[in-house]
């Protein structure tokens, strides 16, 4: 699994730190649940409170124009029945105007759509059309799931099209699950297409239909991509998009992690598929404009923000990265640049700016910053050993409660850490070599942090309960030189 157990006890002091100690900053002695109350939440949104309860951000559905992004999403609690489709705007990723009301709601008499699942919007001749799941609870219904559409004159209005729907064709074989259309227009055939999730034979499959502008001729063109590891349920919230002359195609494997493979033609065959992020970052969907291409999805949150030991609830925080194509056409995600740019004020370390750490088998720690409400962190690294070595969060005064973002060259891969690395919550695959100086990106907004190897690797993670306490360098089994950090506040 990749655990990282924890190696040293609150009773051991660290090895070989050869950095100034200053001051450290008073805890907080709210709890995760209050400080988590307590965030802005302006750069990774979050809705308005109804009442005192916590709407979230589900499945996002981005779609741009003239500059602005228009992201619908499956909205999760407060006045949202059975995940009604909202709408909030933005030009820069940074701050969001929240739209009131549902842009769709699901049906309160039941039927097909008494849930909504995801889908997209698209704009032909003039019109938008909104392919959404309609999702029944009805144990009568056939169909659990069926693809159905709604139209409008604007990007801010639809109108359920009565009658109309693509429901999973028989060579299915299964009537269960079969969601989340994305649909595109194809200027030179003068057709829609709809790629669609589903599966067969207990495969997970990304299906491809076709259809006219006035949404007759629907036509199923069999099955564009097949799960190449054969062990999801589903390929959620499928996405494909062009980046120079190589195309992408991007899915949420339930319950796993965010994925892309790439072809030479728009529809495949698709090949290399690999991870562009963990499970923390989930059901992005790609959204164009001048300015670059970007990953829009949610932020996973706990059930609890105390909890020590999951971070797995459905919907959270809205949150964007950028997409970077390298030259040999594989994608690493970066943060954007308009978020990076807002924090300007620099913000005074608690330790120096550059730091070297030579610590044997146990845990050896050296304080950085303090976790303020909205930062942003940058510096080099490099190294020797094989050890993990990172960033530590204090979560309650407890070093054994520490929460890491561990960076594991052994394991080649970006962990996210709690209880002092003896739990697992998320990975990303990062190629580190021992020698080489890499630099970095850590940027947190609230309880939402993501960080990046610049140029390889990005890692989304959550960290309740960390606001206001202090943030310290560690490494174990290395010797790490930590070069010019930064840190930045709006």
């Amino acid at each position: 699994m990749g655990i990282r157990k924890k190696c040293l006890s609150a009773l051991f002091l660290p090895l070989l730190v050869s950095c100034a100690q200053k001051g450290k900053p008073v805890l907080d002695t709210r709890t995760p649940g209050n400080k988590e109350a307590s965030y802005a939440y302006t750069t990774f949104f979050l809705p308005e409170k109804d009442g005192t309860a916590q709407p979230y951000v589900g499945d996002t559905m981005p779609y741009a124009e003239d500059g602005t992004y228009y992201i619908y999403y499956l909205k999760e609690g407060g006045d949202s029945y059975n995940h009604s489709v909202y709408l909030l705007t933005t030009r820069d990723f940074t701050s969001y105007e929240e739209h009131e009301g549902p842009v769709l709601e699901a049906s309160r008499d039941g039927g097909q759509d008494a849930w909504i699942g995801t889908g997209s919007v698209v704009k032909v001749n003039g019109r938008y059309l909104f392919f959404y799941t309609g999702h029944s609870d009805s144990p009568a219904a056939e169909y659990k799931e069926t693809i159905l559409v709604a139209e409008g004159d604007s990007p801010y209005s639809f109108e359920k099209k009565r009658g109309w729907e693509i429901v999973p064709p028989a060579g299915l074989g299964q009537k269960t699950d079969f969601r989340d259309p994305q649909a595109y227009y194809d200027a030179g055939s003068g057709k829609l297409v709809l790629t669609v999730t589903a599966s067969k034979d207990n495969i997970a499959r990304i299906l491809k239909f076709s259809l006219d502008p006035d949404l007759g001729g629907v036509q199923y063109e069999g099955i564009m991509f097949s799960d190449p590891t054969r062990k999801f349920w589903n390929l959620e919230c499928s996405d494909t998009f062009r980046i120079g002359d190589k195309y992408y195609l991007t899915y949420s494997a339930q319950d796993d992690t965010l994925w892309y493979a790439l072809a030479d033609s728009p529809y495949g065959p698709w090949r290399d598929a690999a991870r562009l992020d963990d499970r923390l970052f989930y059901a992005a969907k790609h959204v164009s404009s001048d300015a670059g291409t970007y990953m829009v999805g949610w932020a996973r949150r706990s059930e609890s923000p105390s909890s020590t030991q999951e971070v797995s609830g459905w919907a959270g925080n809205l949150l964007a990265q950028k997409i970077i194509q390298r030259p040999d056409g594989t994608l690493h995600l970066a943060p954007v640049d308009a978020v990076a740019a807002q924090y300007t004020a620099k913000h005074p370390l608690l330790g120096k700016k550059d730091c070297e750490i030579r610590a044997g088998t146990l845990y050896a720690y050296a304080d950085l910053a303090a976790c303020e409400d909205s930062f942003r962190l940058e510096g080099e690294f490099s190294f020797s050993g094989s050890g993990s070595f990172g960033l530590a969060f204090d979560y309650n005064g407890r070093q054994n409660k520490y929460k890491l973002i561990s960076l594991s060259p052994a394991e080649q891969k970006i962990q996210l850490l709690f209880n002092e690395g003896s739990t697992l919550i998320a990975e990303s695959a990062a190629q580190l070599e021992p020698g080489r100086t890499y630099s970095f990106t850590y940027i947190q907004d609230g309880s939402v942090g993501v960080f990046y190897i610049d140029g390889i690797a990005a890692l989304t993670a959550r960290l309740y309960g960390t606001g206001g306490n202090t943030i310290r360098l560690f490494a174990e089994n290395n010797a790490v030189r930590f070069i010019s950090i930064r840190q930045y506040t709006k």
